[in-house]
């Protein structure tokens, strides 16, 4: 009897799970870019960096090198140096987002140097009313960040550097009345590294290898109130390499190649999983007759959970794309850059960068100029769009002043 009874169990229990179907339904938009807080810092803002294509990693040592890779001021030629650039932003539809930034560093001795830098973005002037006379608000969201570096020579042709930024994103409208929206804040750490040899006889030229990387932005998430979403940090991996041309005391043409990859997680493919009791239709095609079991919304179909803490974020970015392997390739942007210099005086430039169709699209030719003055160095830029989406930087000029204070001081070797 027994024996029965579990034999009929166990057919109910099949014929229950037998008339239970799953559907599900992906969403109709999933977005393949990745995004993060504080995307600023993703913009190239000294005009040099710029006209090659917005890459730094690798380049030779500048006043600016403390946005790309801080190692590289235990090899600069000058005691000290300021820099200051501006980079107007969506300059064809209005003229009060901006850019700026504003860098200091100094060479302690053969070995060592610091630097400090301080970056503010302006969204420009809001003003919100609520009836036609209203007097309205004038709201300025803004971001910025200060941030501090340490860099050290730990051999005659590698340097190593640790920096420190704190960030913080000003976002808030008052008109919205959240009472819990705040400006939202964090730190990152950035660690980088630089090689640059000797100067080499070759046939007919001299010449010298340059190789950099730099991890930036490593950091908590941010939120901008209690409930909101945690934004991950554009946390940033760098990786580039060079090779200078020294055809005399006058002429050197520099060529390098850098590689980018965000070290955020990727989004999922998403949808709605909806599991019911089928009323004796077809499998696989739900009526309104069926019974719905239970239903889920962001049920992800194919990918990671983006919920993860920065730390695992980093290394679940470099294998969590819903397509697999090609789409991290496409995670993956670069550039190529060229720089001509005359007797250190004189400088053109140009650049290429190119980002994956579905990954933001960015694809433009950059080109650049720089002239040196005494201890003074004007540089500036000019973006083309490759793409058919459009750069917000499109048709801009950006500028870039260098002052640089005991130059010569310091022999490369």
């Amino acid at each position: 009897m027994k024996k029965y009874v579990l034999a009929l169990f166990t057919l109910s229990i099949c014929n229950a799970a037998i008339s239970q179907e799953t559907v599900i339904i992906p969403n109709s938009v999933d977005s393949r870019v990745i995004t993060t807080g504080v995307p600023f810092l993703l913009i190239a803002s000294d005009a040099r960096a710029a006209g090659m294509g917005d890459m730094g990693v690798a380049t030779s040592a500048d006043a600016h090198s403390q946005q790309w890779n801080q190692s590289k001021y235990a090899f600069s030629l000058a005691k000290s140096g300021i820099g200051v650039s501006y980079t107007p932003y969506l300059s064809k539809l209005v003229n009060d987002i901006f850019l700026g930034n504003v860098t200091y560093f100094n060479r302690l001795n053969d070995r060592s140097a610091l630097g400090v830098s301080f970056k503010y973005f302006s969204l420009g002037e809001i003003e919100i009313r609520e009836y036609e006379d209203d007097l309205g608000i004038l709201e300025k969201p803004n971001e910025l960040t200060f941030d501090a570096s340490y860099s050290l020579r730990l051999a005659d042709q590698f340097s190593m550097a640790v920096g420190l930024r704190y960030l913080r994103s000003d976002l808030r409208i008052q008109a919205t009345n959240n009472s819990t929206a705040k400006a939202a804040s964090s730190i990152g750490v950035d660690i980088s590294g630089y090689y640059q040899s000797e100067e080499n006889a070759y046939d007919s030229f001299n010449g010298r290898t340059r190789l950099g990387f730099a991890i930036q932005n490593l950091g908590p998430t941010i939120k901008y109130d209690e409930g909101g979403r945690e934004n991950f940090l554009p946390t940033t991996l760098r990786l580039g390499g060079g090779f200078d041309f020294i055809f005399d005391d006058y002429n050197t043409l520099a060529l390098t190649a850098e590689v980018t990859k965000l070290l955020v997680p990727t989004p999922p493919i998403l949808g709605k999983k909806i599991v019911y009791n089928e009323s004796g239709q077809t499998p696989g095609f739900q009526s309104d007759e069926d019974e719905i079991v239970s239903q889920q919304d962001n049920y992800i179909i194919s990918g990671q959970s983006n919920d993860v803490s920065f730390i695992k974020g980093i290394f679940q970015s470099f294998g969590d794309a819903p397509g697999g392997f090609s789409e991290e390739l496409k995670e993956f942007t670069w550039a190529l850059g060229a720089e001509y210099r005359y007797q250190d005086s004189f400088a053109l430039r140009a650049g290429y960068f190119n980002e994956s169709e579905d990954k933001g699209a960015r694809k433009f030719f950059a080109l650049g100029a720089g002239f040196k003055y005494t201890t003074i160095n004007i540089d500036m830029s000019y973006l083309f769009s490759a793409s058919k989406v459009q750069s917000p930087l499109e048709g801009t000029l950006r500028f870039s002043l260098t002052f640089n204070f005991g130059d010569g001081e310091y022999s490369e070797y």
